[in-house]
């Protein structure tokens, strides 16, 4: 925002620093001056004025105060001697309506009557030329340079141009959908419902806080005139604007909000100037609709709080100078307390940590020596839940795997697709996307798979993440597109080995949850001793034909809370066997409520030392079985560790298995 270095120089009776050294003492107490220039015999001033200081900061009395409070420079204050016309009373001229207060916090008005309008005196163009302000005529620019001054935006109307009789009627409020205004700058405006105006008994005459009307504009015709000095709601304002696409000078500073109680204050100083330059007769009154006063706020300041928050000690009497610098009335004071009001202008004070803020910003910033803050060293707690989790990740990338992060919401339609029941609904969704809690992680790995399977042909993903049933717990659970259930199997066994798990078996699926997506064939429980931690399996074909997922998927989905309790940071090193293992796969028709356990316990109780390890790689249930029939497949490796094994000891071995098998009268070896 521009400012004029000769102009803030008028509100001091002492020459303020030269120009450059101006903008260095801003830079350092209060805003960023991005450039300086010389125009003609002024210089003007580029200031970055923070959001926060709106209120106060878009004008230059509001830099001038900042200047008065860094300098301890006396500031002068505005002329303000007009003259009412007893004879005359603003009722009989005037009267306005408010529709709603919360759309308006204030609105003041005065009337002036046989004004002279012509150009502006050299003095006042000059100033509105150096801030960008095209200067217009002398009414309209007294409120433009009103405005600069004071920061608080006014507007001045036609007042014989108005519609109806006197005294005429104004209305501050919300305009109808479709009402159309030509505005100031010869365009039409389609207003609606979310869009104040300020209107006479048949149209708007401007916009609210943005941009007056062509219908009663000023021009030199203009003869008795009304001005309007209001504080409009700044959320409305910004929406209007952003409607609009509207941007002025006023609706910057609205939109930032405004002090209410400048109002009357920006009213006066213009209408003095008004009466001044356009020698126009000042109606007795003014119109002042404001409901609900805004005071002044009270904070309290603890010098040893302050200490401790600063980090060095500001004696009392240094604080409390600045403190008179900056207008804040010390209502109260002791040895720890002061009882500050705070102006109404300053509305970015709220809170004690603000004064502090201002202190330090008076004191310097330059002069608070830095000092290391003093505290006791202890090293955290081990958070056991985060060292599995980080160990379970590395060790899924060093299988190729690619860790995703998803959102834990599913749709409606994800409702649909996987027969969810139950499910924890939001209770402010952003979007119907994000509608429920998810009870899994597999719709939305299924989901990265189908967003990523035009771009790789081979996709690997794996999440840890929380998931919500009757209760919330942690999850891990990861997909490989394509028919890959052996190699997924491969990626458990040796995630668990890496986590010292031992006793890891695969058993028959039994569905006990609300939602079923596994394939009923070619899916298994992972288990450690007797206790479920898992689900191994492929995802049904409909499921996947639903998401567009052109490939057969392979998933595991594993209680992570459970995985972390049982993992162990103990390990005993076995060296591999060097001697080569031979591989038999083995194929059982049993019953279908016979355990995958039973059937392991008896291939490993005959087989003795020879076999190394066996594993369950597939379960098949089909009606070309038997109504209550299953199908496992196991691969049996045969190893030993201290010396060779020979294929004539294995086929006896797994001859031996096949017999013991068959010796149960309701199991079959399949050739």
């Amino acid at each position: 925002m521009i400012f004029s270095y000769n102009w803030l120089q008028s509100f001091f009776e002492k020459k303020l620093p030269e120009p450059e050294k101006l903008a260095e003492i801003l830079n350092l107490h209060s805003f960023e001056v991005k450039e300086i220039n010389k125009k003609n015999k002024d210089y003007l001033l580029n200031i970055d004025v923070l959001p926060n200081r709106g209120s106060d900061c878009f004008s230059h009395l509001g830099i001038a105060r900042e200047i008065s409070a860094i300098l301890n420079k006396k500031l002068l204050g505005l002329e303000i001697n007009f003259r009412e016309d007893t004879q005359t009373k603003i009722k009989d001229f005037l009267s306005v309506k408010v529709q709603k207060t919360t759309d308006c916090l204030r609105y003041s008005a005065r009337v002036l009557l046989n004004v002279k309008v012509e150009p502006s005196p050299l003095w006042l163009r000059s100033k509105l030329e150096a801030c960008g302000i095209k200067p217009i005529n002398n009414i309209v620019d007294i409120a433009n340079f009103v405005m600069l001054e004071t920061g608080q935006p006014l507007h001045v109307f036609d007042l014989d141009k108005i519609s109806g009789s006197f005294p005429k009627r104004i209305f501050v409020k919300r305009a109808k959908k479709g009402e159309k205004i030509l505005a100031l700058d010869d365009q039409v405006y389609e207003l609606n419902e979310k869009i104040l105006t300020i209107s006479d008994s048949k149209n708007a005459l401007a916009i609210a806080g943005i941009k007056g009307g062509k219908k009663a504009e000023i021009n030199q015709n203009t003869k008795n005139i009304f001005i309007e000095s209001a504080n409009f709601n700044s959320k409305l304002i910004r929406v209007a604007s952003k409607l609009l696409d509207l941007k002025t000078d006023a609706s910057l500073r609205f939109e930032h909000g405004l002090d209410p109680n400048l109002t009357s204050f920006a009213l006066d100083r213009a209408t003095f100037l008004i009466q001044k330059i356009a020698k126009g007769r000042v109606v007795e009154g003014m119109i002042d609709h404001y409901p609900k006063k805004i005071l002044p706020k009270r904070i309290s300041f603890n010098f040893q709080k302050a200490e401790s928050i600063i980090g060095m000690k500001i004696a009392p009497e240094t604080i409390i100078k600045i403190f008179n610098r900056l207008q804040f009335k010390i209502k109260s004071k002791s040895k720890v307390f002061l009882e500050l009001e705070i102006p109404t202008f300053r509305r970015d004070i709220n809170i004690e940590e603000d004064l502090v803020e201002e202190v330090v910003r008076l004191y310097g910033p330059n002069k608070i020596k830095p000092v290391f803050p003093l505290s006791a060293f202890s090293p955290p707690k081990e958070n056991l839940e985060s060292l599995w989790e980080e160990k379970v990740t590395n060790i899924l990338k060093e299988l190729r795997m690619h860790e995703v992060y998803n959102y834990s919401f599913v749709s409606e339609n994800d409702k649909e697709i996987f027969k969810f029941k139950n499910l924890i609904e939001v209770q402010n969704p952003t979007s119907s996307e994000f509608k429920y809690l998810r009870p899994s992680l597999i719709p939305n790995l299924l989901k990265n798979v189908y967003l990523n399977q035009k771009y790789f042909s081979e996709i690997r993903i794996f999440e840890l993440g929380k998931v919500f049933l009757e209760i919330e717990k942690k999850m891990l659970g990861g997909i490989i597109l394509g028919e890959a259930f052996l190699e997924m199997k491969g990626v458990i066994d040796l995630l668990f080995e890496k986590l010292g798990l031992a006793n890891l078996w695969y058993d028959s699926y039994e569905p006990k949850t609300n939602f079923q997506f596994w394939h009923p064939f070619r899916v298994a429980e992972v288990k450690i001793d007797n206790e479920k931690i898992g689900i191994l399996g492929e995802i049904l074909p409909k499921i996947l034909k639903k998401m567009g997922i052109e490939k057969r998927v392979t998933a595991f989905e594993i209680d992570f809370e459970k995985l972390a309790t049982l993992a162990s940071e103990e390990f005993i090193y076995q060296p591999p066997s060097p001697y080569p293992a031979i591989i038999r796969d083995l194929s059982v028709l049993v019953p279908k409520k016979t355990l995958v356990e039973e059937v392991m316990q008896e291939i490993e109780n005959e087989a003795g030392e020879v076999l190394s390890d066996v594993d369950l790689f597939d379960i098949y249930e089909s009606d070309e079985l038997g109504e209550d029939k299953k199908s496992l497949t196991f691969r049996l490796i045969f190893q030993k560790r201290d010396a060779p094994i020979s294929p004539e000891k294995v086929d006896e071995c797994f001859k031996n298995i096949i017999n013991r098998l068959q010796s149960h009268l309701d199991w079959e070896v399949r050739k």
